[in-house]
């Protein structure tokens, strides 16, 4: 039997295509108010969906396989990620960033050469164009915005992300013990349950948290029978075999080769959204092949697909991912955004990014696929910069000027004060 290998961030990856992996709690227009997004007709939304900017759904892709390559260094380990989430929560912070910071982020988030409107609306229409994409599957997504009593955040920050983001702007005294509660609370119930606790604690110096989360439940298009599942072996990379449920479908399912892997596509609800499976050859390294796609031969490897008859096994599987960005972000080329000093003036001038934490769980089994995520943007005030020791305790000279001119009124030492 040849060795089964599971790509589950390809899942994610779908969240930045159109028919992705995304429903908007974003997309109004400028000076609506957050609240429920708009409701549009399934003809509507994929009409939308097809207006979208291609610059931004291509920048998207360039982001997450550059993202993903990072991430694969963990071989042998489970890997869950979705792309869109982490995005959105970096484009609501992007939107208070200046001068070098703001360049950097555009680089590392693939931003570059989109103006900051185009960019806003780009965001907002990809949300909305999925909002009723599909009535088998269900897909959400909200955005917040939470900072401390009596932090003056910039209004025309806080209003781009309500307008484009539809973000929930709350003030929370961080210091209270229901703080923790109530942002975690937050995450639970938008993910639906399935991300009950995103923080531990909240740092003193944390004025601000950016959030985004994403919720994910779709039924296949062609159901798996549960009377096919079987205990199966799984090849793992040590070289050892694991007896995992194995389901079993023949269907007539796109299908494409490309070098040493192959790649299918598991089709939700009326196809507006999908799974993909990318499987390499057997003998062949996954994060090799992984390593290696871009966005252009992931573009190439879906244009090569065509409907064939698959005798698919596929394991059902469970994947919960937690990380924190800071160091593949800073890879990428955003470090100043993680530094004091760096310029967020358009929410205060004295903030930095600490941590920008994210989690994705998804279930897979017969009926579909369920999935989650949330991602979490640490601002942090700067720590006053380290002051230079002047300890006047011994004899010193002085002197008055005219700082017009320069003259010198008065001068002197004291040797003894």
């Amino acid at each position: 039997m040849k060795r089964t290998h599971v790509l589950a961030a390809a899942l994610a990856l779908l969240a930045l295509l159109p028919g992705g992996m995304a429903r908007a709690g974003g997309g109004a227009e400028p000076g609506t108010p957050a609240g429920r997004p708009p409701t549009v007709t399934e003809k509507q939304s994929d009409e939308l969906a097809a207006s979208i900017d291609s610059h931004l759904i291509e920048a998207n892709t360039r982001f997450a396989f550059g993202i993903l390559r990072r991430l694969a260094d963990e071989q042998g380990k489970n890997m869950f990620i979705s792309p869109l989430s982490i995005l959105l929560a970096l484009a609501m912070t992007y939107n208070g960033a200046g001068g070098a910071t703001s360049l950097a982020m555009a680089e590392a988030l693939e931003f570059a050469g989109l103006a900051p409107e185009q960019l806003n609306r780009g965001f907002r229409d990809l949300m909305r164009s999925v909002v009723d994409a599909d009535e088998q599957v269900e897909i959400s997504i909200a955005n917040s915005i939470w900072y401390r009593p009596g932090y003056r955040v910039g209004e025309a920050f806080l209003q781009t992300n309500r307008s484009y983001y539809r973000a929930e702007v709350r003030e929370l005294d961080f210091s209270t013990p229901g703080a923790l509660e109530a942002i975690n609370g937050w995450i639970d119930s938008a993910t639906r349950g399935k991300i009950s606790r995103m923080l531990d604690r909240i740092p003193a110096d944390v004025m601000m948290y950016l959030i985004n989360a994403i919720y994910f439940k779709g039924d296949w298009r062609h159901r798996f029978a549960e009377a096919d599942t079987r205990e199966e072996p799984f090849a793992l990379e040590t070289g050892a075999t694991k007896q995992v449920p194995m389901m079993h479908m023949r269907q007539r399912l796109e299908h494409a080769r490309a070098g040493n892997h192959a790649l299918l596509r598991l089709p939700y609800g009326r196809q507006a959204l999908a799974m993909y499976i990318l499987l390499p050859d057997e003998g062949q390294s996954l994060d090799r092949i992984v390593g290696q796609i871009d966005d252009r031969s992931w573009a190439a490897l879906k244009s090569a697909l065509a409907a064939e008859e698959v005798a698919l096994a596929l394991p059902r599987f469970e994947v919960e991912y937690e990380k924190n960005l800071v160091d593949v972000l800073s890879a990428l080329g955003m470090g100043i955004a993680f530094e004091p000093g760096a310029d967020f003036s358009g929410i205060d001038r004295e903030v930095f990014i600490s941590e920008v934490r994210h989690k994705a769980v998804i279930r897979v089994d017969e009926e579909g696929s369920e999935a989650a995520a949330a991602t979490v943007v640490a601002m942090t005030r700067s720590a006053p910069a380290p002051a230079i020791p002047f300890i006047v305790d011994r004899p010193f000279f002085f002197a008055i000027a005219d700082e017009r001119t320069g003259s010198i009124l008065f001068m002197g030492k004291v040797c003894e004060p």
